[in-house]
């Protein structure tokens, strides 16, 4: 699982007169434009025209839509160039979700990721490495809960069960509560084999993900 089928990104950038940073955001986009890091570049001057910074919510400038991923702020060409380099990449995506949540940017994130199940696998890589940050964790629990819609988390089932198994107890409950997250019949035998886990804990989360999948059911 290395890339998604995003190809070459396109940038929308936000600018304004006066902006400080502005000017060198756009010639560094505009040097990536011209090596084909980048397919297009639109550009939006909010004093004029304020009605792209309304429609998206911008408040303040250069905000930059690179591919996936809302960069606020000013970043170096290095940064941009990091990013759209990572753009069609599943882990640049993890990469991407670690770092704004670190910066609290949840919402972005509810957002993003609702609006964009495709992306739902970048999670995947933080939940099984035991070096994530609990804030990252934390974020992670409430995207998944946040989704309207649970079938979404259905194409994660064999994700999760295989995670379900891992040598770390922690992760093996995360993925637990997880599988009865997705309403899936799948994740029954992942659940049924956590009902022998030797932490108790994990034996009861087990034991209510079973009963909240067979109430689906029903």
């Amino acid at each position: 699982m290395n890339s998604t089928t995003v190809e070459t990104p396109d940038a929308e950038l936000l600018i304004a007169t006066g902006c400080a940073h502005c000017g060198s955001e756009l010639e560094a986009l505009t040097r990536l434009l011209k090596e084909g890091l980048i397919g297009e570049l639109r550009i939006s001057n909010i004093v004029p025209r304020p009605q792209r910074a309304e429609e998206l919510g911008v408040r303040s400038v250069p905000w930059l839509r690179l591919g996936p991923f809302v960069l606020e702020g000013q970043h170096s060409e290095t940064e941009l160039r990091h990013w759209a380099e990572r753009a069609n990449h599943i882990d640049g995506m993890s990469e991407y979700i670690r770092e704004e949540l670190k910066q609290g940017h949840l919402d972005k994130l509810i957002d993003l990721l609702g609006r964009a199940p495709e992306y739902l696998p970048a999670l995947i890589p933080l939940l099984e490495d035991s070096e994530t940050e609990m804030q990252v964790r934390i974020g992670i629990d409430a995207i998944l809960e946040s989704l309207d819609d649970k079938r979404k988390l259905r194409s994660l089932v064999a994700d999760f069960s295989r995670l379900a198994s891992h040598p770390d107890p922690r992760i093996r409950a995360d993925a637990g509560y997880y599988l009865s997250l997705t309403g899936s019949s799948e994740a029954i035998p992942a659940l049924q084999k956590q009902l022998a886990d030797e932490s108790e804990d994990i034996r009861e989360i087990a034991r209510e993900g079973l009963q909240k999948l067979e109430a689906v059911e029903a």
